[in-house]
C-alpha cells in the first residue's frame, strides 16, 4: 500500500463520452470516491456520475455579503454613536445615509469570499498537476476522454484498480506519477 502512494493514480483513456460516463458510473458503484474525469467538452451527467457534490461557493458568497453588510452598518453606527454630529435635527443613526456604504461593502465582501473560496476549494494556485506528466493526457483537449482514480482513495490498490479499469474497456491505462 505504501508503494501505491508514490503514484498520483491510474488514468484510463476512453474514445467516447458515453464510455467515460459509463466507466465513471461503474467506478462509483464499485466504491471509488476519489476520482475525476477529464473531457474536451462537457458531458451531461458526468459530474453526478463521479459524485460531484453541490458547490459550497454560493453559500460562502452569501455569508461574505451578510458579513460585509453587517460590518459596514455597525461600523457606521459605532462612529455615529462615538462621535455624534447633531446638525439640523438629524437623527443619531440615519439609516438611509448608511445604505450606500453598506451596499458597497456587501458587494466587496461577497466578491472576496467568492473568489477566495473558489481558489481554496479548487486547490489553487497550483502551478503544476501530476496529470500533465501522463503521456496520453495530452490528447484530453482534442478527442479523448479520461477517468483518473486517485491513489488517495481508500479503496485504491494498484493491481486491483488496474484490473477493474481494464474490465471497463478503455483504450489504454497508464500510471500517473506522483
Amino acid at each position: 500500500m505504501a508503494a501505491d502512494r508514490l503514484a498520483y493514480g491510474l488514468l484510463a483513456e476512453f474514445a467516447t463520452p458515453e464510455a467515460v460516463l459509463e466507466a465513471a458510473r461503474w467506478a462509483r458503484a464499485a466504491g471509488y470516491r476519489r476520482m475525476d474525469a477529464y473531457t474536451p467538452f462537457p458531458v451531461k451527467g458526468l459530474a453526478e456520475a463521479i459524485g460531484f457534490r453541490e458547490a459550497r461557493v454560493p453559500r460562502l458568497t452569501l455569508i461574505g455579503g451578510v458579513f460585509g453588510a453587517a460590518l459596514a452598518f455597525f461600523m457606521q453606527v459605532y462612529v455615529s454613536l462615538d462621535y455624534p454630529l447633531n446638525v439640523g435635527g438629524r437623527p443619531l443613526v440615519p439609516v438611509p445615509a448608511f445604505l450606500v456604504v453598506t451596499f458597497e461593502l456587501t458587494i466587496l465582501f461577497a466578491v472576496l469570499f467568492s473568489v477566495g473560496s473558489m481558489l481554496f476549494f479548487n486547490g489553487l494556485p497550483r502551478l503544476h498537476h501530476p496529470l500533465f506528466e501522463a503521456a496520453p493526457f495530452q490528447l484530453e483537449s482534442m478527442d479523448r476522454f479520461f477517468l483518473c482514480i486517485e491513489s488517495a482513495d481508500a479503496r485504491f490498490d494498484r493491481q486491483q484498480t488496474a484490473a477493474f479499469l481494464r474490465s471497463l474497456g478503455p483504450l489504454s491505462i497508464s500510471e500517473v506519477p506522483g
